[in-house]
């Protein structure tokens, strides 16, 4: 359709030492880490609070924030959840997810921290100068603006600023398929106390037959208790949906709402303690489980999680199972999934990997560091590494070394790692001896 040439002066609002995109669970911490540790600090959020999946996307769960013995989200991960649940030592496995409570949390913690942010508000391209990021460009109601910094953060989700500035990155497994995401969903009406302990997936099999559920997708994450009578769901998946591509998010969202309604029958039919249960809500932001993967210095494998691998420049351990959801909705790959998720990709307790630093420093970037669901990884292990405590552990390191370089020598890679190692352990942070 041809193109046009489009040119705008535009104001810098912002100069600053820290510059952050994204304020979901990586990024929110990650700018907290950096305010904390002495510098400047101004978050861009293109929704309408802090929290990303855990709060605007309805993920009902945080997954697992420890490995049986040890909290791997440590320090600013435990905080965030204690100001949110006053959950003791953080050490459940799952945890269920207050999303009203965890906004103010976020609010709370990253105010108090001194950081500047601004709600709806886009990164919508950066300008680069060789391998640094000269500044980034914002787009909110006020019109466009640039903001200026000495160090960039990627948390957002899809590492934007990492590709805008035109650094390497892959997506999906080695055929580009994408893992399917999920629309998440709020419930209530539900008995608990009349739920038991069998599975809710128990009825696929018969609601096929029966015609309940237009698709055969047996992978049912299902609904998780958040409330006294209240359900948090995980349900249904989007085919085909990529994060980076608005068009097929946009299809996956209309197609999610309407395949939810088949759900609550599903539920209302079959499953003891549902036959009141209502979906209330559905989330304004689809559960987007992958996307881009910014390739960094170092690629985190599958077989570093199989050998529950070590490095000299760990900022941090988890332990969550390579949880990869079934691309296509028939037996076979579901039976495969289950057989790779329970069996051959967990561990035991008190097991762990460890996070290299390197994973945060895309190539070819000297001044933007990533952390969040588009660390440098392999398509196994963003399905392990991606969920929300793993997401905290990488922006505080993320947050952390983006102050000691803005304060030193304005290079990531010029991060002294033993110290950037000291500061996490004076915050709180889980690393091992």
């Amino acid at each position: 359709m041809g193109t046009v040439s489009y040119a705008k002066e535009i104001e810098i609002r912002r100069e600053v030492d820290v510059f952050v995109g994204g304020g979901g669970p990586a990024g929110a911490i990650a700018a907290v880490a950096a305010a904390r540790e002495g510098s400047s600090v101004f978050l861009a959020e293109g929704a309408c609070c802090f929290g990303g999946m855990g709060t605007i996307g309805m993920v009902p769960v945080f997954m697992q924030a420890s490995d049986g013995v040890n909290l791997l989200c440590a320090g600013l991960g435990k905080e965030i959840m204690d100001r949110a649940y006053d959950c003791g030592d953080g050490s459940h496995s799952y945890m269920a997810i207050d999303k009203e409570a965890l906004k103010r949390a976020y609010d709370e913690m990253v105010t108090d921290a001194g950081v500047g942010y601004r709600f709806m508000t886009q990164i919508i391209d950066v300008k680069t100068n060789g391998p640094n990021v000269e500044y980034v460009v914002l787009s909110g109601k006020s019109g466009i603006y640039a903001v200026k910094a000495k160090i960039y953060v990627d948390c957002t989700g899809d590492g934007d600023i990492c590709a805008f500035a035109g650094a390497r990155y892959d997506k999906g497994d080695e055929s580009g398929v994408i893992m399917p995401s999920t629309l998440c969903s709020l419930w209530n009406g539900i008995n608990w106390t009349e739920t038991g302990e069998s599975r809710q997936d128990s009825f696929i099999e018969l609601a096929f037959e029966d015609g309940v559920l237009p698709v055969c997708d047996r992978h049912l994450p299902g609904v998780f208790k958040v409330g006294l009578s209240t359900g948090g769901g995980n349900t249904g998946h989007a085919y085909g949906a990529d994060g980076t591509d608005e068009s097929t998010v946009t299809k996956a969202m209309v197609e999610q709402r309407r395949l939810l309604v088949a759900y609550e029958k599903y539920y209302k039919k079959y499953v003891k303690g549902f036959e009141n249960a209502k979906i209330v809500s559905t989330a304004e932001l689809l559960g987007t489980r992958a996307s881009r993967r910014i390739t960094g210095d170092y690629v985190l494998n599958l077989n570093d999680f199989k050998k529950r691998a070590d490095f000299d420049d760990e900022i941090g351990r988890y332990c969550y199972p390579v949880d990869i959801h079934p691309a296509v909705a028939d037996k076979e790959a579901y039976e495969r999934f289950e057989k790779e998720f329970y069996e051959e990709h967990r561990y035991a307790p008190g097991e762990s990997y460890g996070i290299p630093y390197r994973i945060l420093t895309p190539k070819g970037l000297d001044n933007v560091l990533v952390a969040g669901r588009c660390v440098s990884t392999d398509n196994y292990m963003q399905a392990s590494i991606r969920v929300m405590p793993g997401c905290y552990i990488t922006g505080q390191a993320a947050g952390t070394a983006a102050a000691i370089a803005a304060s030193t020598v304005s290079d990531i890679r010029g991060v002294c790692v033993r110290r950037l190692q000291e500061r996490l352990r004076a915050n709180g942070a889980y690393l091992r001896s």
